[in-house]
């Protein structure tokens, strides 16, 4: 009996996707000093003083405000951090990070 050899070939096509972002919003509280919020945004954030100053004064004026934009693990890892030096500090500075429409 004679064995067919068939032989089949499958193109398998991978699309990448962008994975979803995340944005980084920081609260106003009326404990947490105006220094402290322009700090953080600056060393965690990477901020320029003053763009720090801007979103530290947009956040005074309309209770939050967007500090970033990032993959999932980079955007609760920078908020996870902040929420922490603010604890070290006293202050209940409140950061939440948001799935971007």
């Amino acid at each position: 009996m004679e064995q067919q050899q068939t032989s089949s070939s499958t193109s398998t096509r991978f699309r990448h996707r962008k994975p979803p972002m995340y944005d980084v919003i920081i609260h106003n509280d009326d404990y947490t000093t105006m220094d402290f919020v322009v700090m953080i945004l600056e060393t965690i954030f990477n901020k320029s003083q003053e763009e720090a100053i801007q979103l530290m004064l947009n956040v005074h004026e309309n209770g939050e405000a967007i500090v970033g934009t990032y993959i999932y693990d980079i955007a609760q890892s920078k908020a996870d951090k902040a929420t922490s030096m603010a604890r070290a500090e006293g202050f209940p500075l409140q950061l939440t990070v948001k799935q971007k429409n």
